[in-house]
């Protein structure tokens, strides 16, 4: 028995992950274990979860991987905790398809109750129908209570517990409006100064949290059974993959970038990783080189914000060039792929920093704005899953057009899909051994070394 329960909420910008991390921080200040989980492909979140809680948070995706391995990674890393929070993500009932893969759907699945998190900043008593409609919209989503954030006053806050009671929930507290209680933008490097400015905000959020929010009662209620049930019948595509791996892939070296601007990559996808053999770590943009390795994995991040910087490691860029051609084994994911392109140019206009010319094409900055999505592909026998968030896209140099499955000096192309089946214009590229692309696959329940 420990507590175990999810943070949702009704709607996007309540400030659930201001409530997450304050409430991480008030827990590890009181002695106690958190595994904290973020539901969702969100790389950000998770980040904040281990600057709150001093410890590596876990991701949960409905869509990138299946319901057993859901459960098997909840269980997995919450064993050894005190208790086990999951932040949701959007709205508590929004999925890729009505219900599934919604923050609701994976409190279903783990047996957890929901605190639900409501921004009172405009309502106050018409709260009520809204709560009442959410405790009462899918019995199987069982609604612990209730904390509001941007809350006013005590005044304002006794018209809210008021709709509390009529609603038939518990009332756990709130948070007050706080103008100072801000988080960096999504589309920003996760650096050490920006991870003061967030340490600042979340000890002020914590102290919010022990005076406003009874953090015991919320405890109390939400303790549960661990672990949760695996869903029926069972099957564990990760113990069985973990359990069959040859000798040969456990003695691989793998070299793994990670720094200010390659940061964005799932724990599960590490701990796969590392029952291939051992992972070296590396940073692009200070190291001296990219160690012996027969497996180079360069994860997402914001690599453009330092494209200058990555101009001037001009031996980085020759020896990422070299294990190219040698056909060393190298697979690039989101950010990164920019590494492997002729040019960046990180704004309209600016110049054109030169990267290690592996791909014939050039990296701008999209004319879309921001192109996001679940997306899904099948190779090799296969189904690869994944997210992909960007701002920046590729065009053909060299007189090279990108065609499905068509082979050109060298480069073979693969469509990747959406949610619906429906063909992206952001495909997977793959030359020689360099497999890369802009969505961030999961590949935590699968073998990845089969894409080779």
């Amino acid at each position: 028995m420990k507590p175990q329960f999810l943070i949702g909420s009704t709607s996007s910008g309540s400030e659930k992950t201001i409530f997450t991390m304050g409430l991480l921080r008030a827990m590890k200040n009181r002695g106690m274990k958190v595994q904290s989980y973020k539901c969702g492909p969100d790389f950000m979140n998770v980040q904040l979860h281990e600057l709150a809680a001093k410890t590596e948070s876990v991701n949960l995706d409905l869509w990138m991987a299946d319901k057993t391995h859901i459960q098997y990674s909840y269980n997995k890393y919450g064993e050894a905790a005190d208790a086990c929070i999951v932040e949701g993500n959007a709205s508590l009932f929004d999925g890729y398809k009505r219900m599934s893969g919604s923050s609701a759907d994976i409190s279903v699945l783990l047996s957890i109750p929901v605190v639900l998190v409501v921004n009172a900043r405009s309502s106050a008593y018409s709260v009520s129908p809204v709560l009442y409609g959410y405790k009462h919209f899918h019995q199987e989503v069982k609604i612990a209570g209730v904390v509001f954030t941007n809350v006013s006053s005590s005044l304002h806050f006794s018209y809210l517990k008021d709709a509390c009671d009529d609603a038939g929930l518990n009332c756990f507290g709130y948070i007050p409006y706080d103008d100072n209680l801000r988080l960096p933008a999504k589309h920003v490097s996760f650096t050490q100064a920006i991870k003061c400015e967030v340490d600042d905000v979340i000890e002020k959020v914590a102290a919010y949290i022990n005076k406003n929010i009874e953090i015991d009662k919320i405890l109390k209620i939400c303790t549960r059974i661990f672990p949760c049930k695996y869903t029926l019948p069972y099957t564990s595509d990760v113990e069985y993959l973990e359990s069959c791996l040859d000798s040969a892939a456990q003695k691989m070296k793998i070299a793994v970038a990670r720094d200010g601007a390659f940061n964005f990559m799932y724990k599960e996808n590490l701990d796969k990783l590392s029952s291939f053999g051992q992972i070296s770590f590396f940073s692009p943009l200070y190291g001296k080189d990219i160690p012996e390795a027969d497996l180079v994995y360069l994860p997402g991040g914001f690599p453009e914000l330092f494209a200058r910087q990555l101009y001037r490691r001009k031996g980085f860029l020759q020896k990422l060039r070299d294990l190219a051609e040698n056909g060393t084994k190298i697979l690039v994911e989101g950010g990164s792929m920019l590494l492997l392109c002729q040019t960046i140019t990180a704004r309209e206009g600016g110049t054109a920093y030169e990267m290690s010319g592996i791909l014939p094409f050039d990296c701008i900055m999209s004319k879309k704005g921001v192109v996001s999505g679940y997306r899904s592909m099948a190779c090799n026998g296969i189904t690869l899953k994944g997210y992909e968030s960007r701002y920046i896209t590729l065009e053909p140099c060299c007189d090279y057009v990108t065609k499905h499955r068509v082979k050109t000096d060298g480069l073979s192309v693969i469509n990747i899909g959406n949610t619906r089946g429906v063909q992206t214009d952001t495909p997977l590229y793959r030359y020689k051994n360099v497999i890369g692309s802009f969505t961030h696959f999961y590949w935590g329940d699968i073998d990845i070394l089969k894409l080779w």
